[in-house]
């Protein structure tokens, strides 16, 4: 092993609103030895997702807040280094919660071997791993989608929305994406087959393009934003419709006593609409199935993707700001490593 240091970020303070980059700060470090049992891994790819910011806030949640001065978690697909787990040897690729940082040492049990066929192991991190779980459970589970359902998804582009439309599609519904550039509305009609795309950016009345996207109305909305957006849609569930909350990024820099923070207002319209938030780790016994299903579709054609890839250690918290400004089309890298 050539490299002697490990440079990583650190949470400096919680950010207050909308995160900036002097919330975080990069260092420099010797890199850490493995214990017993443990594992180094040199990380290759390191992803950056909307639900860290709720890691940064220091309130009740589904997972405990990173501490400030410590270094930041991330999922990440590496290659073992070097190994005191009977599991894993030098060389072998794997995937797991590891940080942000170019190395990482984990407990053995924290990692498991990346399988993504085919596809480029980079894929570990989106559509086959758990951006792609979460899209899966979202629309089969909780949304329940059937043929002939009209499906909205919100945040449409980004590496759930944009596997969540696929999959619809897979089940034979009508999928209507919503995102806020004329570049991502091509790529999901012209590539990934979705019947329809709004720019809510550049739409004067997002009730009224959703009411004309959707003539029957909305069987099933796959939530990722929020907000003004979420006004939008509820306006045109039908009865008996389903709506599954995978996230609200439109409200993730919101603080107390903000005006945005509202739940769902329009819901009095449709009595019988199911709304059921989800985490996609309490689907954790069905993951070998999901995952099968997702590399088939893969390899088949059925599902496609896209990455945003900025190079270096040093991008990774540009890139992670840069999620709420939604720059990113398909699934936001950082690569670490050579591919």
């Amino acid at each position: 092993m050539g490299d002697t240091r490990n440079r990583q970020w650190l949470l400096t303070e919680r950010p207050t609103g909308e995160p900036a980059a002097d919330n975080f700060e990069l260092t420099d470090d010797p890199i850490p030895e493995p214990g017993p049992k443990e594992v180094l891994v040199r990380t290759e790819y390191l992803s950056v997702d909307p639900y860290m910011r709720g890691r940064m806030r220091d309130s009740e949640s589904y997972a405990d807040p990173w501490p400030v001065g410590e270094p930041m978690r991330a999922r990440a697909v590496g290659t073992v280094v070097e190994s005191n787990h009977a599991a894993f040897a030098a060389g072998d690729t794997v995937t797991g919660n590891l940080y942000w940082a170019e190395y990482a040492v984990v407990d053995g049990t924290a990692l498991e071997p990346v399988d993504t066929g085919s596809a480029p192991v980079s894929t570990a991190l989106h559509v086959l791993g758990m951006p792609g779980r979460t899209a899966y459970v979202g629309t089969v589970d909780v949304g329940a989608v059937e043929p002939g359902d009209t499906v909205v998804v919100s945040a449409a582009a980004g590496a759930v929305g944009s596997v969540a439309g696929q999959i619809a599609r897979i089940a034979g519904c009508r999928v209507i994406g919503i995102t806020g550039r004329d570049e991502k509305a091509d790529w999901l009609t012209d590539d990934l087959g979705f019947d329809a795309a709004i720019n809510y950016r550049t739409t004067d009345d997002l009730s009224a393009a959703v009411a004309d996207a959707c003539p029957r109305g909305v069987d099933c909305y796959f939530e990722n934003v929020g907000g003004e957006v979420s006004d939008a849609v509820m306006d045109h569930l039908v009865d008996h419709s389903r709506v599954a909350v995978c996230g609200k990024i439109a409200l993730y820099n919101a603080e107390e006593g903000d005006d945005q923070l509202y739940g769902p207002r329009r819901l009095h319209q449709r009595t019988r609409t199911r709304v059921e938030g989800f985490i996609v780790s309490d689907h954790a016994d069905r993951f070998d199935h999901i995952n099968a299903r997702l590399r088939r579709w893969v390899e088949d054609d059925h599902l496609q993707y896209r990455e945003t890839v900025t190079d270096g250690i040093e991008t990774a918290a540009d890139a992670f700001l840069g999620l709420f400004d939604g720059t990113n089309v398909g699934k936001q890298l950082v690569r670490i490593g050579e591919d």
